[in-house]
């Protein structure tokens, strides 16, 4: 795996091209970019032959323990890894401790063990348990165990220090396992750096995650809710700082676009793409206005500004403020989609988004989701989820346009004009 920069603008924001992925090193990714969310191998709702219907799709497909761990003794029994298992096959495979879209219950972990939360309950990993795990996965590269249980704002300083240490330790044993182990051969390992909300914690966790040799590092504990973006802003520019300029800094838990913009400013690479799956399961399509190419209609992928009816953005403006502490902001609605559920919707003829070239758009109205939606049709959630990740993707195709063209103040305003509600 090596990292190409193209370009730093304003001394934070990278673009370039993650190259030499997987085993034969076939693949590339750009960055800023996101990795494809599935639980268990499939993106939610949809078929692979539906996905696959999608152009720019990303080439890294992200599977969590937290789903794949009670399907242990399956996948040994197999012998030829999730990717075979679940039918996944030209894509590179990544796999991390926790779902990004479902908040995990705190208080499990001990200096010995971390827990994941899958559909039958809690499972204890031990180093031991966690490294035979990723040998049945075969993943093509893999997040080291961690301690991130420290992203509550009362957490204290002893706690957090402990969390560091417990993860710097988790790190090494993994490492030791990982470097004898055959079949891990040619996968890469992700460093977590935790270190929650304290400054001095954080930069002694990049500090001493980096002296390891990892491929690159997840950016643990700062997720949508957990604290002011302000402080997140701070905390990661802090890091990256420590963080060597040739490896991917992957960010877990942010996806709002907003947030997203902040995040790339301040040095990140790589984002979860869970949250087009929340607001498909809040019923919602995700309509806000990304274009900063002079042809709107230049590779279908830029749509044009965003059609409202008046009074649109008023429903959700009721959306959390920067500075809400609350976990719960990842369940609600934001001003970056419309909420189809509405009765407004019911004559509404228009596509879910003007010019937008995904399948939904092309042959279906918001009238007709609505009817899905209101009646409990499995196809809302089809279709809903097609449109939802068609439009994500292009928004980080232009966030990288807009990187290549200083044009990134332009797409700062118009997504950030989404968020204030403003037409």
């Amino acid at each position: 795996m090596k990292l190409e920069l193209s370009r730093v603008v304003q001394g934070r924001s990278r673009l370039g091209v993650l190259k030499r992925l997987g085993r034969a090193g076939q693949h590339s990714l750009e960055v800023p970019g996101c990795l494809l969310y599935t639980h268990l191998g499939t993106v939610p709702h949809l078929t692979q032959d539906t996905l696959h219907t999608q152009s720019n799709l990303p080439s890294v497909t992200q599977v969590t323990l937290s789903n794949i761990a009670e399907h242990q003794e399956v996948l040994e029994e197999f012998k030829d890894g999730f990717r075979k298992f679940s039918g996944l096959h030209d894509t590179v495979l990544y796999c991390s401790l926790h779902d990004p879209a479902t908040p995990c219950p705190t208080g499990y972990t001990t200096n010995k063990t971390v827990s994941v939360w899958g559909s039958g309950g809690r499972i204890e990993l031990t180093v031991a348990k966690f490294m035979t795990l990723q040998r049945a996965v075969q993943p093509d590269w893999y997040q080291s165990m961690a301690d991130g249980e420290t992203w509550q704002s009362n957490t204290s300083r002893k706690r957090v220090r402990k969390s560091v240490d417990r993860t710097l330790a988790h790190l090494d044993e993994c490492l030791l396992v990982h470097q004898k182990s055959q079949e891990l051969e040619g996968v890469e390992v992700f460093g977590a750096v935790e270190g929650g909300d304290i400054l001095e914690e954080r930069v002694r966790s990049a500090r001493e995650t980096a002296k390891r040799p990892v491929a690159g590092f997840c950016l643990d504990g700062l997720q949508t809710g957990s604290m002011d973006q302000a402080l997140r802003t701070q905390l990661i520019t802090a890091v990256t700082k420590e963080l060597p300029e040739d490896k991917p800094r992957l960010l877990q838990g942010v996806g709002r676009p907003d947030e997203v913009l902040e995040c790339v400013d301040a040095g990140v690479d790589l984002f979860e793409s869970f949250f087009p799956f929340q607001v498909t399961e809040r019923g919602c399509a995700l309509c806000f206005s990304f274009d900063v190419s002079p042809d709107p209609e230049r590779a279908g992928r830029a749509p044009p500004a965003v059609l409202e009816l008046d009074g649109e953005k008023e429903m959700a403006g009721e959306t959390q403020q920067n500075g809400d502490l609350n976990l719960d902001d990842q369940t609600q609605m934001t001003s970056f989609e419309i909420n189809l559920k509405d009765k407004r919707y019911q004559g509404d003829f228009r596509p879910l988004v003007e010019g937008c070239g995904c399948y939904c758009c092309k042959n279906h109205q918001r009238a007709y989701l609505h009817h899905l939606l209101v009646t409990n049709e499995l196809l809302a959630g089809v279709l809903l989820m097609i449109h939802n990740t068609a439009h994500y993707h292009g928004f980080f195709s232009a966030l990288r346009e807009a990187l290549a063209n200083d044009k990134l103040d332009l797409l700062k305003r118009r997504v950030l004009r989404e968020r204030d509600g403003q037409t």
